[in-house]
């Protein structure tokens, strides 16, 4: 199969692998169709003559408008193709009431904490509550390598600039997002190393904190002892000793929270890995769990795909009131909502905002949506949700992490290195990436692109390797050593 049509309504098709020009293509519906053109891979080609002005149909819905008239067999892209969206939208309910069949959960080899909830990882985290530390930070955690063994998996330092010469709704991001990643069940135990006269001081972490066990998070104030360092490893070794007593048991495949993300797509991120993780999301509602979509400017376009499926008038109106605020934001930094894909989208096929949205939020399924979550916020209840964070894969990764997503779920056409705290399982959504960057991939998604494998099958296979995630086995990112935070700065407030 070179090409697909990707829903029965598309005017176009998109191009598998390279069309060379002249290269005719059966279109059901339409008959025998020649490219006009080259069509590069992941690319779209026109089916049927588009005036000028007229909408280009992907997905079924429409991804932008062409700039001239096109004749059948045209490619389209930037040159002839512009979008279609400006600001707000006023947004209207149709709720379509979608509904998974339960099934059965399998189960992982995960921890139990003490306060019952489960986890994938048995680590230690030392979290700088302001850069000025990072560096202490990285010696503390390099000297405290001797403490991992037994059950206790690993110890990590997540540096940062900020913490200081913050005001505001800033400052407070910064630190709520910080405390929210000190809950993550994954750490076993939590060191938060300050300086001593930053403003995101110890009384607002304790403030933001609330109650905590102390046997799993402690403090150090560097400036108020004679060696940080001798101070940090006392601190670290009795939180390892308290880490060690847990060990991996079989738990419910229903506790799992699954983060749904992707970055550097190309063309096909929406026809291979998305569609995959999509129902890798659903099988995980289904049997009980729960998954985390964000990346909130990436849903401009594809908004109708997402918004029905808001389990009542409450979530639609949050969910509403995300996106038109997140343009708002964009709006009020006096940037266009619109100014989105990256070049190397770009280049990988993806034309418009649209265009890429109605990809992206594939990674979503079809399960009914049940939250909204803002920045830095936690997960309440079990289901799919949306999370308020930006396009930035590092930021949004943060985010879901902060959300306690135990396993994340990142497809990628164009190949990225960096890990979440969180495990975060590249899905590789083209054979040509898997043969070039075979040492950065997870999981090859271009399977469905080939006909090797059905998106049905893909996804069990997917399955499989979350659970096998979420029972210890090491991603290609923590393998390398990849364990990163990136904190947005003056973000959307909910």
């Amino acid at each position: 199969m070179k090409t697909i049509q990707i829903n029965p309504a598309d005017n176009v098709i998109v191009a598998l692998e390279p069309l060379a020009a002249g290269t005719a293509v059966t279109v059901p519906g339409v008959g025998d169709v020649a490219a006009a053109e080259d069509i590069p891979q992941g690319h779209k080609m026109a089916v049927r003559a588009i005036a000028a002005g007229d909408n280009v149909i992907k997905y079924g819905l429409p991804i932008g408008h062409v700039t001239c008239d096109v004749q059948a067999g045209s490619w389209l892209h930037t040159h002839n193709v512009k979008t279609n969206l400006s600001g707000e939208v006023d947004y209207e309910y149709h709720p379509s009431r979608p509904e998974l069949r339960a099934i059965e959960p399998k189960t992982f080899q995960g921890f139990r904490r003490a306060d019952g909830r489960a986890a994938t990882r048995n680590e230690l985290w030392i979290i700088p509550t302001v850069g000025c530390v990072n560096e202490v930070a990285r010696a503390m955690c390099e000297q405290a390598q001797d403490l991992v063994g037994d059950s206790l998996e690993g110890v990590y330092y997540f540096p940062h600039p900020f913490g200081c010469s913050q005001t505001g709704a800033d400052h407070a991001q910064t630190r709520k997002l910080l405390v929210a990643l000190s809950r993550h069940a994954n750490a076993a135990g939590v060191l938060f190393l300050s300086l001593g006269c930053e403003n995101c001081t110890h009384a607002q972490v304790l403030e933001e904190l609330g109650d905590y066990d102390a046997q799993r998070v402690r403090f150090l104030t560097c400036q108020d002892v004679e060696d940080e360092l001798v101070e940090g490893h006392k601190i670290l070794s009795e939180l390892a000793t308290h880490a060690k007593t847990f060990k991996r048991e079989a738990i419910s495949a229903s506790e799992l929270v699954i983060g749904l993300k992707c970055g550097g797509s190309d063309g096909l991120s929406g026809i291979t890995a998305n569609p995959v993780i999509g129902r890798v999301s659903d099988i995980a509602v289904a049997g009980g769990g729960t998954s985390v979509l964000t990346e909130v400017p990436e849903m401009f376009g594809a908004e109708s795909i997402l918004l029905d499926r808001c389990e009542d008038q409450s979530v639609f109106d949050a969910a509403a009131g995300m996106l038109n605020g997140f343009k708002d934001y964009f709006i009020s930094h006096g940037e266009v909502v619109y100014e989105n894909p990256s070049p190397g989208n770009k280049d990988g096929g993806i034309t418009t905002l649209e265009d890429k949205s109605c990809g992206c939020v594939q990674k979503g399924g079809s399960a009914p949506i049940v939250d909204v979550l803002g920045y830095g916020d936690t997960v309440r209840k079990p289901g799919l949700q949306m999370l308020c964070g930006p396009g930035n894969d590092m930021v949004s990764t943060t985010a879901l992490t902060a959300a306690g997503c135990h396993v994340i779920l990142f497809s990628t056409g164009r190949g990225t290195p960096f890990g979440a705290p969180a495990p975060t399982l590249k899905v590789f959504t083209n054979e040509r990436l898997c043969q070039h960057k075979a040492n950065w991939m997870d999981f090859n998604a271009g399977v469905v692109a080939t006909g090797e494998r059905t998106i049905d099958e893909a996804a069990e296979d997917l399955w499989d390797l979350v659970l096998e995630t979420a029972s210890g086995k090491q991603t290609s990112a923590e393998r390398r050593g990849c364990h990163e935070i990136s904190i947005w700065k003056d973000g959307v407030t909910l």
